[in-house]
């Protein structure tokens, strides 16, 4: 016997009445309401703190005044643009190199370089300078040390402890971005081009200075222009590095105004000319990045073979383990040498091997073991709340539910043109006085995290959404559901893969701010950044680097389940875009 299924013209259904109340908007609602909360209100507060009097809350250009009426104040800011410079210069060197062999040649170990990159891109950055400390520390580094052992002169010739030692240390750090950019529009490149100008007589390095590069030169800037702005918002590496060298920029100026006694309304105004620069430069980044010319030229037919280098492949690999040294490897052999020494001076000599200071921080210091907790519970909820609110709003935003849904998603993506430092100022001025009285709270921590991390969020939701077809959406509606019976049942499970990817890309760096959770920690939320931070200034090196490689370790298994589930590269890919 066979049995027929039922068609939709002979299903049941329910219609929909005109004048039933759709619940959905409730949490549209709430949603906007959320997202002003996060974004809006510790910016406008901001804003107007710069201009008020400290005890009376009376209109002022005072604030401005101070903040830069003596010199260094102003010589902190001039450091600061120097220094973004400067590391975006560098981080382009080591870069650009490594992003056109590994896309455009047979250079062996490509595979290899893009794990190292990656390997830079996972790691805090303040972490980094606390090995370059351990290891161009003057005459106490190591590298000081073998110099002085090989050459027998009496003092090495490396100073950590320098403009130039700063800027060196934020470009390892931060070249992972222009790889980005650059490998992704490298990838786009025809080698039509390029057997065009070797039938001219051009052999593969001209080819490259003359048409390979150029073609990626938009991607190219828009990297260097995100390490610029990645080197002036900086806190960790610049509090580490140039403090002890006795020179200020921006973010370490802001913190000494959040001394005692606070005066925030001077930081207020020591921040906006940070923050204009920041939105100055997004900007051109994106119009830089928008001119797609490269991609015109190309076609996307255009067959992309190797560019063959011969001998020359071994030399480009060993500027790929070059970098990788001074990234990676030099950097975590000595970070774990000092978290199992005694005395890290010693070096490593079997009677120098100790685990105490793993033991210490995990069961016997007061705080460094809850600080590694509060950094996860307080990643974990950022996550959680950023990935579903942003997508709330790409739902709104795709779907035009709403008719200035383009709003809520600039509010989103907004973020990502505030500066850490900026945005603690702003949620410190916004909820630290009553009747909220936050400050020092996991509450405070927690909303800061979530609004410094909104845009990769909205990113990846915004891409999501805009790759459903919404008729899946309108069957539901048809057989009588709510929108969010639709958002439960069809959206939510279509988007479990995404949700997934952007919650990871959220929740690793969330474990790891220290911009923000600087100026908003209390006594009871002290997270693993800040215990690094103070554990810097005691010069404790050797439990330090314990902590650190504590919250490196927790955050390999995470890793491991993105790589799984989205691919070997799945935060350099995603991040690209």
């Amino acid at each position: 016997m066979s049995v027929t299924a039922p068609t939709i013209d002979t299903m049941p259904v329910r219609p929909v009445r005109a004048s039933r109340f759709d619940s959905s908007w409730l949490l549209w609602i709430a949603i906007i309401a959320v997202l002003l909360f996060l974004v809006v209100s510790p910016f406008v507060y901001l804003v107007i703190t710069s201009f008020q009097a400290e005890r009376t809350g009376e209109f002022t250009f005072a604030n401005y005044a101070t903040a830069y009426g003596r010199a260094r104040y102003v010589d902190a800011l001039v450091n600061s643009l120097k220094l973004g410079a400067v590391s975006a210069l560098l981080a382009g060197l080591f870069a650009v190199p490594l992003a056109w062999a590994v896309a455009r040649t047979n250079m062996p170990g490509r595979g290899l370089t893009r794990m190292l990159v990656l390997a830079t891109f996972i790691t805090p950055p303040y972490t980094g300078a606390v090995a370059w400390i351990l290891l161009a520390g003057p005459n106490a580094g190591w590298l000081n040390r073998f110099y002085m052992m090989a050459t027998g002169a009496e003092a090495g010739p490396f100073n950590i402890y320098s403009f130039t030692g700063l800027a060196v240390v934020i470009a390892l750090y931060s070249f992972p971005y222009i790889f980005i950019f650059t490998t992704a529009a490298l990838e786009l490149v025809s080698s039509e081009m390029e057997d065009a100008a070797n039938i001219l007589g051009a052999g593969p390095w001209r080819t490259m200075r003359k048409v390979t590069l150029p073609l990626a030169l938009p991607a190219i800037l828009g990297g260097m222009i995100i390490c610029f702005l990645e080197a002036i918002a900086l806190f960790g590496s610049p509090a580490l590095i140039a403090i002890p060298a006795r020179f200020n920029v921006v973010t370490t100026q802001l913190f000494q105004f959040f001394g005692n006694p606070v005066r925030v309304e001077v930081a207020a105004a020591y921040a906006m000319p940070l923050l204009g620069v920041t939105i100055l430069l997004v900007l051109v980044q994106r119009l830089i990045v928008r001119r797609k010319g490269f991609v015109a030229l190309t076609g996307k037919g255009g067959e992309r073979r190797p560019i063959l280098l011969g001998r020359w492949r071994w030399v480009m690999f060993g500027y790929a383990m070059f970098v990788a040294a001074l990234a990676v490897f030099l950097p975590y052999i000595f970070l774990i040498q000092s978290a199992f020494a005694k005395a890290w001076g010693r070096g490593f000599l079997l009677d120098n091997i100790t685990i105490a200071n793993f033991r210490f921080i995990l069961f016997e210091h007061a705080t460094a073991a809850q600080s590694v907790i509060n950094s996860f519970v307080y990643a974990g909820i950022s996550a959680t709340v950023a990935v579903f609110l942003t997508l709330g709003v790409a739902y709104i935003v795709a779907r035009r539910l709403i008719p200035f849904g383009g709003v809520l998603g600039f509010l989103c993506v907004a973020p990502f043109v505030i500066p850490g430092v900026v945005l603690a100022i702003g949620f410190y001025a916004a909820y630290a006085p009553p009747p909220l009285a936050l400050y020092g709270t996991a509450l405070i921590m927690i909303l800061a995290f979530t609004t410094r991390f909104l845009p990769v969020g909205y990113v990846n939701a915004s891409a999501a959404i805009n790759s459903l077809n919404p008729e899946m959406e309108e069957a539901v509606r048809v057989l009588g559901g709510s929108r969010l019976t639709a958002l439960r049942r069809v959206v939510a499970p279509l988007l479990k893969r995404n949700m997934m990817g952007a919650w990871l890309l959220i929740f690793i760096p969330a474990t790891r701010e220290l911009s923000a959770a600087i100026f908003l920690y209390g006594p009871n939320t002290k997270v693993a950044s800040v215990m690094i931070f103070d554990m810097s200034e005691e010069g404790n090196f050797e439990r330090l680097a314990a902590l650190a490689l504590v919250l490196q370790v927790l955050t390999l298994p995470l890793l491991w389940i993105g790589q799984k589930a989205l691919g070997r590269d799945f935060m350099l890919r995603r991040n690209a875009t």
